[in-house]
Formats: structure tokens, C-alpha cells, sequence
């Protein structure tokens, strides 16, 4: 197989979730929104925790800078912030230490600040929201490279995602491979309808038995 990063580039979110329905697969987040860039990220997760701060001096180093040292190139830091404190998980000087470490974007659960900082770096950041609000004080780093959950997703460090304008998707290490495969399908099937569609086929035709039973045809 590609290197899996190659392949997720061809792909868009779309037929990576359509192929983990297929599968009968978890891994399709709604809710998270491209906030300053207007690429799409694909890539090997490197995974935050963040939780509450309790007291006033709680926090040994500041919140995702141990993810940006020990990130690869190429790979994505997702954040887990899930304490329902409008404060932000992510911002501009992170994003700064994250592009010169060559880390390919950020993806938060939770709200991420200085977004016109992050667009400026031509850094991608997603996330649930965006706030003013810093985390000093109010959350902390839980941990690093630990299991962490994003939506109703469970994610695992070494996972895979893509995200796009569309939703943010991630794909179990485990079951890389037949997701890449499926998506892979859907992609073919898709571009065809389009180029059937291009050559005068009408669109009650291109989009009823080919789009409704495209992946019948693909085995599990």
C-alpha cells in the first residue's frame, strides 16, 4: 500500500465516512469547523487530553507543548477538550511553535483562539468553536499520546484523520487499510457519475441505482 498520508490526500471526508459506513465503522465527527485556513489536513494523530484546573497552580508546563516538541513532520495534534469551560485549547503562539515543527494542523474538541495569528501562519486549525478566553486558570494538560475521545469517536494515538470543509473523520490504525480501500472505490465510483453526468446523462439517471447501491459492489 501508499503511504497512507498520500492516499488520504486523493480522498475527501465524504468517501472516507461513506466507506466507514460500509464497513460498519465509527469515525465521523460533525462539528468541528475549519476556522483558518481553507485546507484539507490529512495525516497521523498525535493526541491531547485536556481537563479542569483545580487550584492555582496546577499546570507543570503549559497545555500542548509537550504534543509540538515530541510531534513528527506530517503529523495532526487533536485535542480533547471536553470540560464544557468556554476557554481555549489551542492558540496562535502554539500554532507558531507547531508550523516550525513541521506539524500539519491542530484539531480541537473544544474552542481555539487567535485565529487571525493562525491564518496568518497559513496554519490549519479546526475546532468546535472560537473564544477570546484563555486557558490559564481555567483548564490544564491531562495528558499526552493518551486515549482521548472527539464527538462520540474514540481516538488512539497513531489513528490517521482527514479533515475538510466538510467534518473531520478518523480512521482506526488497525483498519487502515480496508477503510483506504473502500474509500478508494467510492472515489472511482463518484468520478465516474461526474464524467456520465458531464457527457449529457441526466441526473435523475447518474444519481439513482449507481449513487444509492454504489458500494453493493465492493467487497468487505
Amino acid at each position: 500500500m501508499e503511504y497512507p498520508v498520500t492516499l488520504l490526500n486523493r480522498l475527501d471526508c465524504c468517501a472516507v465516512s461513506d466507506a466507514l459506513d460500509k464497513l460498519g465503522l465509527p469515525g465521523a465527527v460533525t462539528g468541528i469547523h475549519r476556522l483558518s485556513t481553507d485546507r484539507k489536513i490529512a495525516g497521523r494523530v498525535l493526541t491531547v487530553k485536556l481537563g479542569v484546573a483545580e487550584g492555582a497552580n496546577t499546570a507543570t508546563r503549559h497545555l500542548s507543548t509537550a504534543a509540538i516538541e515530541a510531534a513528527m513532520p506530517g503529523e495532526i495534534i487533536v485535542v480533547e477538550q471536553r470540560t464544557g469551560i468556554d476557554a481555549a485549547a489551542w492558540g496562535g503562539v502554539l500554532s507558531r511553535g507547531a508550523k516550525l515543527r513541521s506539524v500539519t494542523g491542530v484539531i480541537c474538541d473544544g474552542p481555539a483562539r487567535d485565529l487571525d495569528e493562525s491564518r496568518q501562519l497559513d496554519f490549519p486549525v479546526f475546532a468546535c468553536d472560537h473564544t477570546c478566553r484563555t486557558a490559564r486558570g481555567r483548564i490544564v494538560e491531562v495528558g499526552t499520546n493518551v486515549p482521548i475521545t472527539v464527538g462520540d469517536v474514540a481516538v488512539s494515538p497513531g489513528d490517521y484523520v482527514i479533515a475538510d470543509g466538510s467534518a473531520v473523520v478518523f480512521i482506526a490504525q488497525r483498519d487502515l487499510a480496508r477503510v483506504l480501500d473502500a474509500a478508494e472505490f467510492v472515489a472511482r465510483r463518484e468520478a465516474a457519475m461526474v464524467s456520465a453526468l458531464e457527457a449529457g446523462q441526466r441526473i435523475s439517471e447518474v444519481m439513482g441505482a449507481n449513487y444509492e447501491h454504489m458500494l453493493e459492489s465492493h467487497a468487505k
